[in-house]
């Protein structure tokens, strides 16, 4: 049975569990707070001993088998934690643990800890009987679009909501720090009683901890989000981020744009051209309205003003190569222009 991570604590506190947990997914937080939440779960309706099993080179199988068959001395109930760092337990793994699935002990919990599963490995054979004999829970990157959400189920849960213009703010200083993000929600609950929280409150309490990434900045530069891509831009140079790399990162979105672009243009369906030019998540939205706003010429001289950039980042030419790349990306923005 597939679950969101948001409805894990409600199934857990029914206090039935499954005889199988799969967690997996990219989200590492959040994957790691849904495992500790089935292992207390677990500990608190009695199973107590705890056997954790690692598959790496040298693994046997049967080792699983064995640690849902064995005897125990200590405790009458038991939970088994499987990792499978690479996500792919190879054939004798497949067909161990759609063995196991086919007849759980009832007096055990199996939690299996996987990274990121493609669709290849989702519709295995051993997954769907995992699936079919307990609970399965994805956990995928939360982005910006997902964080208000996030943050405000949290702050639910502890009595707590924000007004829009504060839950902007918060959004904008803990974007892409996942962990930052909740324990400014902890803080929150022991700084302030339940109810909303205003802008006021949130900007005596909350600290400038987002962590940027070039390819988030690539995305308010689809977007058209002029503050979000300035934000981005200082907060990666501040973080030390390497000026070619930002370029790089600059560059390639706006050459997918351009072969969007033309493609549209030609009347090619548009989500085969997002996915050639290996356009993923959020941006899929952005492209569409970037393409009306932005024509070919002015791409094309985008791309002649990287070129620019590029030589004073090497040092053999003109400009600040920050300062430039600021000028870049404001050209890009809704009713800018291109020199």
């Amino acid at each position: 049975m597939l679950m969101r991570p948001a409805d894990l604590a409600a199934h857990l506190a029914g206090g039935r569990l499954a005889p199988i947990y799969l967690v997996h997914g990219e989200e590492a937080l959040v994957a790691l707070e849904a495992a500790q939440a089935v292992r207390d779960a677990a500990r608190t309706a009695g199973f107590t001993e705890r056997e954790v099993l690692t598959v790496e080179s040298g693994f046997k199988w049967v080792e699983l088998i064995n640690a849902g068959n064995a005897f125990s001395l200590f405790a009458d109930k038991k939970l088994i934690e499987l990792r499978i760092p690479t996500g792919k337990p190879g054939t004798e793994g497949g067909e161990a643990l759609q063995a196991y699935a086919a007849d759980a002990p009832a007096d055990n919990v199996l939690l299996i800890q996987c990274p990121k599963l493609e669709k290849v490995q989702t519709q295995s054979k051993w997954f769907t009987a995992l699936d079919g004999a307990g609970v399965t829970i994805a956990c995928p990157l939360v982005g910006r679009s997902e964080l208000p959400g996030w943050i405000g189920e949290r702050l639910s849960r502890q009595g707590q909501h924000l007004a829009p213009d504060a839950m902007a703010f918060l959004v904008a200083r803990v974007e892409g720090n996942l962990l930052a993000a909740r324990q400014e929600v902890d803080k929150l609950a022991l700084l302030h009683p339940p109810g909303e929280l205003s802008l006021e409150d949130l900007r005596a309490a909350v600290a400038n901890v987002a962590r940027y990434d070039v390819w988030g900045l690539g995305e308010a530069l689809v977007a058209g989000d002029a503050p979000r891509f300035l934000r981005m831009l200082e907060g990666l140079r501040a973080e030390g981020e390497a000026a070619n790399l930002v370029l790089w990162a600059m560059a390639d979105e706006i050459r997918a744009l351009l072969r969007v672009g033309m493609g549209r243009a030609q009347g090619l369906p548009m989500p085969n051209l997002l996915r050639e030019s290996r356009v993923w998540g959020d941006k899929q939205r952005y492209y569409p309205a970037a393409l009306d706003r932005l024509k070919a010429s002015q791409l094309k001289a985008a791309l002649a003003h990287a070129a620019d950039i590029d030589r004073a980042v090497k040092g053999v030419g003109a400009g600040e190569p920050w300062e430039e790349l600021e000028a870049l990306g404001m050209r890009l923005m809704p009713g800018g222009k291109l020199r």
